[in-house]
């Protein structure tokens, strides 16, 4: 066979097994057998080791994995990957059935769409000219990581899709592993001496976080597409109707579990049913998710900053288990909060062994009577994180010991303190090495300045060794410092000294979030960075100036004077600047032109998105918010405007088209 009966006979080799796995995966209906499939295989490999240059990235081959890769890069999610709001019953769904339809300002029935609650791992498929070429975790919801290799080795993700298709489709879905295969699994770990997996959601993750794709195609992951990134064909406006297109497409979708219901007693009424077979499914659900089916109406209705309005997950009853509270362990967290955490004899709870639960605060052990040697009933709080939620006073024998709150830090002696406003005591000792180590830790962390290498083995003989009285120190560390730490040698030391060179270029809102101030999490650092653009301008902010900016409160505020108002904290800064570390950022607004301007968007909207609409008002000073008030000042409009168009007319509020908003902007930015 010479390269051009080569080429010929491998793609027909390519469409014959993208063929038979839409048929096998997406339509549930083989036209042959798995052993004349695997020929066919075989055939495609032969070739591509004969003619390596035919093995192209969406040669189905690609299914067995490729080499190892470095490090997963970053990937920006042109359409944020959201979180969805929890409901825990009826009344919680009638509350949010009521907010779509004042929303809506509308109080016909609304059409609903419900599929189960995969208990599984995110990720976004992006498809160009039919051909698969990236994917990604769901991330931060901003921005995730790239697995396009891994994902590739999952029998279940076409690789190319069925004509006709969209120049660009960008796909979101659950990847999951079903139990029985979970088990085989753990099965095989087991008689190879590997920990087992603790539940098929840790199994998946793991399984798509490897740098090594050919250690993912040995893993047993399947893929449901649920949802819809960006397009640019037109599809559906039914999302019921979407999910079928998907599936058209060669997408593999979950239609036989998915339903359309008019009205709460019809989703109700699923709820119920699903939460009745839930035990006899292959695979593990944790609820059911309900969405408005006009793609319209969910656009109308728009986001939260984190959730969607228009879908909501009904969450399962938590399983629960009895076991004996052993010991009471206090543990001191990086801010000095110390927290009880019950040591429980091991119970399996919903398919996980827990041997340790949360105590939260003694407050609530105080609510809940609990003491040393009780019986108690433990949950999984979502069917993830154990809790313990009742004790068993009846079974008691007069030998069980209340904890009484500490006097004195476990960690270090220092006295703790409880201010009037907290439920928990903190450590004030500020060399207390348990918040040293969990401060290190997170400073050290991905989203924070992300150090690579410096895990907790490193951290604890930084501490040991009394190389680090603080995060500044990290910066003066030499090698001479790093041979001093078991089995460190000279290129490893190296490497761990050029990953904390690199951290000094991180940005001002990463720096914000790894310095570890009370209540600002990565959002509220973002929104720091951007207002003040530097550590100096946010240190000499008073409260006033804090909580005028949107989104932060008093709370926060306080927090951060208190941060830069500390004699300690400010000196780590000054040592922190001293080393290189002293990042700026382009302040958000860069003019006040629209200062105290609020815009809302609405309808479909083609010249530009939501975000990108929202950047470019906050750029000017103003606001972009989800609902029209009378403190609106601008609704721009898309086409297929609804309810929120006719509430501005009642209103008087202004109203743009998309050209009037765009020429609005371009003059108002030639005047900055």
């Amino acid at each position: 066979m010479n390269i051009e009966q080569a080429r010929l006979r491998h793609r027909q080799l390519c469409e014959e097994l993208d063929y038979h796995n839409y048929r096998y995966h997406a339509l549930d209906r083989p036209e042959i057998s798995d052993e004349a499939y695997d020929a066919l295989f075989k055939e495609l490999i032969q070739i591509e080791k004969s003619f390596p240059e035919l093995a192209t990235d969406n040669s189905p081959s690609r299914r067995i994995g490729s080499a190892p890769l470095a490090k997963f890069e970053p990937v920006a999610h042109s359409v944020p990957m959201l979180s969805l709001e929890n409901a825990f019953g009826r009344e919680d769904l009638e509350e949010f059935d009521a907010r779509v339809k004042r929303a809506l300002a509308s109080d016909e029935e609304l059409v609903y769409i419900c599929e189960p609650k995969m208990d599984g791992v995110a990720v976004e498929l992006v498809y160009h000219q039919g051909r698969f070429e990236v994917g990604s975790t769901r991330g931060d919801g901003a921005t995730g990581e790239k697995i396009t290799e891994n994902l590739r080795t999952l029998p279940s993700v076409p690789l190319g899709l069925q004509p006709p298709f969209p120049g660009l489709l960008e796909v979101r879905a659950e990847v999951y592993m079903e139990l029985a295969e979970f088990q085989q699994l753990n099965l095989r770990r087991t008689e190879e001496g590997e920990a087992p997996f603790a539940n098929p959601r840790n199994a998946t993750a793991g399984s798509l976080r490897q740098l090594d794709s050919r250690l993912t195609a040995q893993r047993p992951l399947k893929i449901f597409c649920y949802g819809l990134g960006l397009s640019d064909a037109g599809l559906p406006d039914s999302h019921l109707d979407m999910l079928s297109a998907f599936q058209t497409l060669g997408l593999r979708v979950n239609t036989e579990m998915t339903r359309r219901a008019r009205g709460l007693d019809e989703v109700w009424s699923y709820f119920e049913e699903l939460s009745a077979r839930r035990d006899a499914l292959p695979f593990e659900i944790d609820g059911l998710v309900v969405k408005v089916d006009s793609r319209a109406l969910q656009q109308e209705l728009g986001e939260k900053s984190r959730t969607p309005r228009w879908a909501v997950a009904i969450k399962f009853p938590p399983r629960q288990a009895i076991t004996r509270l052993e010991a009471i362990h206090l543990q001191v967290g990086r801010t000095g909060a110390i927290t009880p955490v019950a040591q429980l004899s091991p119970v399996e709870v919903s398919g996980v062994v827990v041997s340790r639960a949360s105590l939260h605060n003694w407050d609530e052990m105080a609510r809940l009577d609990v003491r040393i040697g009780d019986m108690v009933v433990v949950e999984r709080a979502g069917d993830v994180i154990p809790d313990l939620v009742r004790v068993l006073t009846e079974k008691r024998t007069g030998e069980e010991q209340a904890l009484p709150m500490p006097e004195s830090c476990p960690a270090c002696g220092s006295r703790v303190s409880q201010l009037a406003d907290e439920v928990v005591p903190r450590c004030q000792g500020l060399s207390c090495p348990a918040r040293l180590k969990e401060a290190i830790k997170h400073f050290a962390s991905k989203r924070a300045m992300d150090i690579d290498g410096l895990g907790e083995r490193y951290i604890d003989q930084m501490l040991s060794l009394d190389l680090v009285a603080s995060v500044a120190d990290l910066f003066r560390l030499d090698l001479l410092s790093l041979f001093r730490f078991e089995r460190m040698g000279e290129k490893l030391a190296q490497k761990l000294l050029d990953a904390i060179a690199r951290s000094k270029d991180r940005s001002l809102e990463r720096l914000l979030f790894a310095l570890g101030i009370r209540h600002v999490g990565e959002h509220t650092a973002k929104l720091l960075a951007r207002h003040f653009g530097s550590l100096d301008a946010l240190a000499s902010a008073t409260e006033d100036e804090l909580t005028a900016l949107h989104e932060i409160g008093p709370q926060v505020s306080q927090s951060v004077r208190a941060f830069f108002a500390s004699e300690t904290n400010c000196d780590i800064l000054h040592e922190l600047r001293t080393l290189g570390i002293n990042p700026v950022t382009q302040k958000s607004a860069t003019s006040d032109l629209l200062t105290g301007e609020t815009f809302v968007f609405t309808g479909t909207l083609t010249r530009f998105n939501r975000q990108q609409a929202k950047e470019m008002v906050e750029a000017l000073g103003a606001r972009a918010a989800g609902s029209v008030s009378s403190k609106t000042s601008y609704l721009v409009a898309g086409a297929d405007a609804g309810s929120k168009l006719k509430k501005a007319r009642e209103l008087g509020v202004s109203t743009l088209d998309e050209d009037e908003f765009l020429t609005m902007m371009q003059q108002l930015q030639g005047e900055t």
